[in-house]
């Protein structure tokens, strides 16, 4: 028995590196990992492990990163004065003799793939019989200084796919819109877990284009949506380009979302007055008056015992001031806001390799009609 227990272990341990190499994580990150994996030093087998079945096998075109593990790797064996592998100097050698071709189109083209790998627990199986894990290819960016914030995967999004996969009772058979959906991860995790509809909608065309792409990598049909053009195929993903200065409410209200999902979306003051309208808009249903006109009602006050919309947010607090004025409009705009994020915290961590992520920086937020 216990000889199983250390197998499934250092079955696990290893899986942590390979998910870790795959997500891009920091190659120091990934020699730590690795280095759990054979009591702390680095044995021939574990070199091979990490160009087999790392470098070898799984690089998918990241050569410059490939390079820099094999680099990193070189290091610390030759530190411990140990023998690095041929096959390791080999492949490194290759990789140096394409480097200045790979530098010059990394230097064109800053976006990669990566593949973000959610590892569910024993206490997530009967949640997701089919598979212990699920790997979600994305296509983002290198730098997210110069204009490419959006193609980047931020680490509210990353808490809030967790929260969506932990809790996918709170979304199956409900129709889903996020706003800001950036490289699309949320809308993918919530197809994962049958939200009877998704919409994905971002401000930025080629953002959008991106996500597009995402989703057809992770095999997810979609439906290009302007934002007046409403189809009734519920099986694809919607991808909407909505700016949310310039959309209108009674275009954005016409959805009737059961739930409205946001990722990193409070950041920028002049925004907000315009976030929080299309919130309105999203929280409260259009319903016909005697004469056939259109009015908005409070989705709280629903009748027929239906439950009234929701809001999650997830934000990382960068600025306090910046926060305190995002509250303030919110109360302006009669909506309430909670905070939720010891409540209903993921109570797994599904991305326990990703040490560049700080699952306790992110807040949960719910927002709602009053």
């Amino acid at each position: 028995m216990a000889a199983s227990e250390n197998s499934t272990e250092a079955e696990s341990q290893y899986l942590h590196v390979l998910s870790a190499f795959l997500a891009m994580e920091s190659v120091d990150s990934v020699i730590a990992l690795a280095r759990g994996c054979s009591g702390g030093s680095v044995t021939d087998s574990l070199q091979r492990f990490l160009w087999e079945l790392c470098v070898k096998a799984a690089a998918n075109g990241n050569a410059s990163y490939a390079k820099k593990l094999l680099k990193k790797l070189i290091t610390e064996v030759e530190l411990e004065k140990g023998e690095v592998l041929d096959e390791v100097y080999e492949e490194y050698a290759l990789y140096m003799s394409a480097a200045s071709k790979e530098d010059a189109l990394v230097k064109e083209n800053i976006r990669i793939t990566k593949f973000i790998s959610f590892l569910f627990p024993e206490g997530l199986y009967n949640k997701h019989p089919s598979s212990r894990k699920l790997v979600v290819p994305l296509q983002c960016s290198l730098n997210m200084l110069e204009g490419d914030t959006g193609c980047s995967i931020w680490p509210s999004s990353l808490f809030l796919s967790e929260f969506v996969l932990s809790y996918p009772e709170l979304f199956t058979d409900k129709s889903c819109f996020e706003v800001g959906s950036g490289v699309g991860l949320v809308g993918i995790c919530l197809a994962h877990v049958k939200a009877k509809k998704v919409i994905l909608t971002d401000g930025d065309l080629l953002t959008l284009s991106n996500m597009k792409l995402n989703l057809e990598r992770n095999h997810l049909n979609y439906e290009d949506e302007l934002l007046k053009q409403h189809g009734e195929d519920e099986s694809t993903v919607k991808c909407i380009h909505l700016p949310w200065e310039t959309a209108t409410d009674s275009e954005v209200s016409e959805y009737r979302p059961d739930i409205v999902l946001g990722a990193d979306v409070i950041y920028d003051p002049s925004c907000f007055p315009h976030l929080l309208r299309v919130l309105v808009a999203l929280l409260r249903r259009p319903t016909k008056t005697d004469n056939g006109s259109l009015e908005i009602e409070n989705r709280a006050t629903t009748p027929q015992g239906s439950s009234p919309a929701v809001a999650y947010i997830a934000s990382v607090i960068r600025n306090a001031d910046t926060f305190n004025a995002f509250l303030t409009l919110v109360d302006q705009m009669n909506l309430s806001i909670t905070d939720l994020t010891k409540e209903l915290k993921p109570p797994y961590e599904l991305l326990p390799y990703m040490h560049s992520y700080d699952r306790s920086s992110v807040r949960l937020f719910s927002i709602s009609s009053r």
